[in-house]
């Protein structure tokens, strides 16, 4: 294609949500957005969570853009702006080595993007969101740093973003160079793995949480008096045995740290001042049947865990999902989330199982997401682009 001011380059690009098991909380610089500690988390299957996003550029366009969902975004903040420098110094770096490239380095970006999943909710939405979009740049910017590389500059956007770079388990670690960059991602294990991981989401509240992420890391930082202990003592422990649990395959030990982070995670938020409760009645009724349902198994068959705000994200083995989906189905029956392929699954409660563990959960879920741990991101076919021929958000179909 022939280069003119008129010319508009374009690449698509989609990435998972992941969801964290070792939390991360807290920010030693939130200039750089390095973590207080590491983290680690399993990316999930973008059949069911992910964004997918379209990087464009032109001569013609005037200014950087961000079309979310349809709805127009700021991107002249600092995060956005470091994430699309670092993007420009390489590709201009590639232009300067080869003149015959068009200088894609010095055109303004379009980026439109779409999530099939609700946004701010604590679905961990801006990880997907910065992913795809640092992906889909490197793709029209046809640049070859490795996801690990990637996860670096998609960090200066989204912290948690860089975890979404890769699929299957994979860590954030903290790093300790003063400039940041070897705060980067790396991959425990991928997907093959242990493809045998399923989640089972339960949507409690779909609405913005009322405190951000951001501010709460920083209240969080700044007045409790768990959280030093936290980040240098149990998160470190944790995230060893959480890396020997996934080689191994362990999920009982899985379950355990999993859950027992969530709560530490928690209660950090907790002894915040003022407290922040990101978790409501419904999450603490999930916490119950999930411990009800383990009590019954005779062993840690599930595993829940909650990030920023009240969604209840439950793991087990697939192996075990009779036992865990037959209590949380009969809970929530009537929600939307349950294919057909789930049909099958029984819901009479085992005995001795206590009822009175689930009824809190009937009326309180407004979707259930039935999934399983996935792939990094992946490219999408130009004829899938959420452009039109002037570079602007295709109309909603």
């Amino acid at each position: 294609m022939a280069s003119s001011s008129s010319t508009i380059y374009h690449a698509t690009a989609t990435a998972p949500v992941n969801i964290a098991v070792i939390k991360y909380w807290g920010k030693t610089s939130t200039k750089l957005n390095t973590p207080t500690n590491s983290s680690l988390s399993v990316t999930l299957s973008q059949d069911d969570l992910r964004t997918i996003t379209t990087a464009s550029c032109s001569a013609a366009f005037k200014s950087d853009g961000l079309w979310l969902n349809g709805d127009t975004h700021d991107v002249s903040g600092a995060r956005s702006q470091a994430c699309f420098a670092e993007l420009r110094a390489l590709r201009k770096a590639k232009e300067d080595n080869d003149p015959s490239l068009p200088p894609l380095s010095t055109y303004k970006l379009h980026l439109i993007s779409e999530n099939n999943f609700p946004t701010a909710a604590g679905l961990a939405s801006s990880a997907a969101g910065f992913a795809a979009f640092v992906r889909a740049i490197a793709d029209l910017y046809e640049l070859n740093e490795s996801p690990t590389e990637l996860s670096r500059i998609a960090r200066q956007g989204s912290g948690s973003a860089c975890r979404s770079l890769f699929g299957g388990f994979v860590a954030w670690e903290k790093g300790i160079r003063d400039d940041g960059n070897d705060s980067v991602a790396i991959q425990i294990a991928p997907e093959s793995h242990w493809s045998t991981i399923r989640a089972a989401i339960l949507v409690i509240s779909d609405a913005k949480k009322g405190v951000s992420s951001t501010s709460g890391m920083q209240a969080t930082v700044a007045t409790s008096t768990l959280f030093p202990n936290r980040a240098s003592i149990v998160v470190p422990a944790r995230m060893e045995a959480m890396k020997k649990a996934i080689i191994e395959r362990d999920f009982e030990t899985f379950a355990e740290l999993t859950m027992a982070d969530s709560n530490s995670f928690h209660a950090v938020c907790l002894d915040t001042v003022p407290p922040i409760f990101y978790m409501n009645d419904a999450s603490r009724a999930a916490v119950r049947a999930v411990e009800e349902i383990n009590r019954c198994a005779g062993k840690k068959v599930a595993a829940y865990t909650f990030d920023a705000g009240p969604n209840a994200v439950i793991y087990y083995d697939e192996e075990n999902q009779d036992i865990v989906l037959g209590p949380l189905k009969k809970a929530t029956a009537n929600t939307p989330g349950w294919p057909d392929k789930y049909s099958h699954i029984n819901t009479t409660l085992p005995e001795g199982f206590n009822e009175a563990a689930l009824t809190p959960l009937s009326g309180s879920i407004s979707r259930v997401i039935l999934t399983g741990v996935g792939p990094g991101p992946l490219e999408v076919p130009k004829e899938m682009a959420l452009i039109d021929a002037a570079g602007n958000p295709k109309p909603a179909p």
